[in-house]
């Protein structure tokens, strides 16, 4: 177990060191309205992606041990080809009302932002299948392959071919999701069963079924996430949304604990019946999180914001009281990571979408009264608020579900036992081999 949240760990910080030195480059060679640009676009392509992810997203990952792969393909493939038709021409009936359209995608890069989402669809989908069927190395080599070829890409768009602007970073998104979903999907048509398929229909309902809830989850923890950047953009700058993705970008950065340890926790109770040993799991992953999660903060928030003025330039310096502000809710969000995994492997998601709504109905009213009173500072604050509704809301369900206490989340010598022989196990695995 352990090897495997080492092995995502790993990865996800090197995914961490690789996107903070694209964000060097992207805050000093293209500046903070450029790159705000393409924050925005990112954020474009991430809220596209929940309608795909109906059927084809994280859901593959309960589905993929107990469904046929060709079936699962022949779905997701086919509700991916329906969602970008109608994406299309919900562009093209948008691009009718260009004010407002350019608030949500930035001006010329109408069509990039279809194409990305497209290709990180079928990305993705190789990416759950792999978590799906425990393959959680081939995952991580596959999402490292992606971060490569991003920050490669952009150093030559910027250095060589002297793009200077947005398309510098979005391209390079584009190299990373097409080669990834291309060497992903070479290692995926693999493990096809030879024998035929589950019923196209029945599995579809039985998946959208699963997803829907999911998704609708998904849809309003992005709007959590992400609504305050188009508020940032409507009363405030370009520069301020550069600035705000910037810590953003760094603050979440921090959620790599909680992000190693929930895949690997989704991965395992997909396949797990046992409710005791899921619950116990469960715990013993929270406490890693929070631990993990901590002293990464600490260690941030200490930095002085000279230091974040001589990393991006003197444009960002308001990155460090970003953080501050951020840190509390980057804590609850590693938290909620590991719930909402419980929760989706263990086939009940709704109580995820109930947080997210939780979440929302604190969202709303906190970035339209403080972003246009406070700016960027306002965004963080609401962001800490947000996630502290959703985490609190989520323990207490689990807490309720589980028949736990609140004095089991306490560190004892057990923990520390079990994290101790679960660790060095990797090397006497390996010795032996």
């Amino acid at each position: 177990m352990f090897k495997k949240i080492l092995g995502t760990g790993i990865t996800r910080v090197l995914n961490l060191a690789i996107g903070f030195v694209t964000m060097l480059m992207g805050t000093k060679v293209l500046g903070p309205t450029e790159w705000g640009i393409g924050f925005t676009v990112l954020t474009d392509v991430t809220f596209l992606l929940i309608g795909v992810e109906f059927l084809a997203g994280s859901g593959l990952v309960y589905f993929t041990p107990r469904k046929k792969l060709s079936t699962l393909m022949a779905v997701s493939y086919s509700w991916i080809a329906l969602v970008m038709v109608f994406y299309v021409l919900l562009f093209w009936v948008l691009s009718r009302f260009p004010v407002t359209f350019d608030h949500i995608v930035p001006h010329g890069y109408e069509g990039v932002t279809l194409l990305l989402t497209l290709v990180y669809s079928f990305h993705n989908f190789n990416l759950n299948v792999f978590l799906g069927k425990e393959k959680v190395s081939t995952f991580n080599w596959v999402f490292l392959l992606q971060i490569l070829v991003q920050l490669s890409s952009m150093a030559l768009f910027i250095f060589v071919l002297g793009i200077t602007d947005a398309r510098a970073y979005v391209y390079s998104l584009l190299c990373g999701y097409t080669l990834a979903f291309l060497v992903g999907f070479a290692l995926m048509i693999r493990m096809f069963d030879r024998e035929g398929g589950d019923p196209f229909l029945p599995t579809a309902k039985e998946m959208l079924k699963y997803g829907y809830v999911i998704q609708l989850s998904t849809l309003v923890s992005t709007l959590n996430r992400r609504m305050s950047v188009y508020l940032i953009r409507q009363h405030c700058s370009e520069d301020a949304v550069g600035v705000y993705g910037a810590g953003t970008q760094v603050g979440e950065g921090l959620k790599v604990f909680g992000q190693s340890v929930a895949m690997v926790q989704f991965s395992r109770l997909s396949n797990l019946n046992d409710k005791k040993e899921i619950v116990s799991l469960t715990i013993k992953f929270l406490k890693i999180t929070i631990v993990l999660t901590l002293l990464a903060l600490l260690v941030v928030v200490c930095l002085p914001v000279g230091f974040f003025e001589w990393l991006f330039t003197k444009d960002f310096g308001q990155v460090k009281l970003i953080l501050l502000l951020m840190s509390p809710g980057i804590l609850f969000l590693s938290a909620h990571m590991v719930f909402t995994h419980y929760f989706s492997g263990t086939g009940i998601p709704k109580y995820n979408l109930y947080a997210s709504l939780v979440g929302l109905a604190v969202t709303v009213p906190a970035t339209f009264i403080l972003i246009p009173t406070m700016g960027i500072n306002g965004a963080a604050i609401s962001f800490s608020c947000t996630y502290a509704a959703v985490m609190f809301y989520q323990w207490f369900v689990f807490k309720r579900i589980a028949e736990v206490k609140a004095k089991d989340l306490l560190l004892t010598k057990d923990d520390w036992a079990w994290c101790k022989a679960d660790f060095f196990a990797i090397f006497a695995k390996n010795k032996k081999d």
